[in-house]
């Protein structure tokens, strides 16, 4: 059954459309990459796809049980609150605010789940420390921990490795791609092309005047992903 799907959907702001008659679908377990040029809205997609701005026209939908307070998102660095007056454990737990609604405390299942992900991605050790406190790469961790509280079956992600370095970048990498064979569906923009062509299982390419979507490898055959990507069509992966 398809969890996300996206029909002849028109998007911008300002007056401005930058996305026009756009139509793909996420299924569960999918691996997808958004790659294209800065500017080219793919950003403006993510949070319509959030319902935080509107589309429009066109359509999205949600399927497979799926509601928009399941997703789990971690927007870009510059969108992020860099002075948290908060622990670790404290900012792991907001992640279940969706879910705790009115309540003016968190249960113990959302205790549960916010220990979890912190084990998961290798920060419990942190939980009393001052996010002011914590190295760039493990602020990401904490903040994907969050995120991760709130995805039930789909997690979104913005430029997660941005100004990490590269041996955190390849951590933060295998974390994903760990979570995604786990059985947690992935949508994440990126300009590392290198790393979509490895990791994922689709790729969605917003161009000036067009798109493409399919898989990898169908990427890789496309004439109109060769001025984007350095591989031919008999690139190895």
């Amino acid at each position: 059954m398809t969890l996300l799907s996206c029909n002849d959907l028109s998007l911008g702001y300002d007056g401005r459309r930058l996305i026009e008659n756009l139509s793909f679908q996420v299924n569960p377990g999918d691996y997808l990459y958004i790659i294209g040029e800065n500017g080219s809205g793919k950003s403006t997609l993510i949070k319509t796809i959030l319902t935080l701005i509107s589309p429009i026209s066109g359509e999205i939908r949600l399927g497979a049980g799926l509601s928009v307070k399941d997703i789990g998102y971690l927007p870009q660095k510059n969108d992020i609150q860099k002075d948290f007056p908060a622990t670790v454990q404290e900012i792991v737990l907001s992640g279940c605010l969706n879910k705790r609604g009115i309540r003016p405390f968190y249960n113990k299942e959302e205790k549960q789940k916010a220990g979890n992900t912190m084990e998961k991605m290798s920060i419990r050790q942190l939980a009393k420390k001052s996010f002011l406190e914590l190295s760039g790469g493990q602020q990401q961790r904490v903040l994907l921990s969050r995120a991760l509280c709130a995805a039930d079956k789909l997690l979104v992600l913005d430029e997660p490795v941005t100004g990490l370095d590269p041996r955190v970048t390849a951590e933060m990498y295998e974390l994903i791609k760990s979570l995604n064979k786990d059985g947690l569906t992935i949508i994440m923009i990126s300009h590392d092309i290198d790393a979509a062509l490895k990791y994922a299982s689709h790729i969605l390419h917003i161009g000036e005047n067009s798109y493409f979507f399919g898989t990898k490898e169908e990427y890789l055959h496309n004439p109109n992903a060769h001025a984007f990507c350095r591989f031919g069509k008999d690139a190895i992966i």
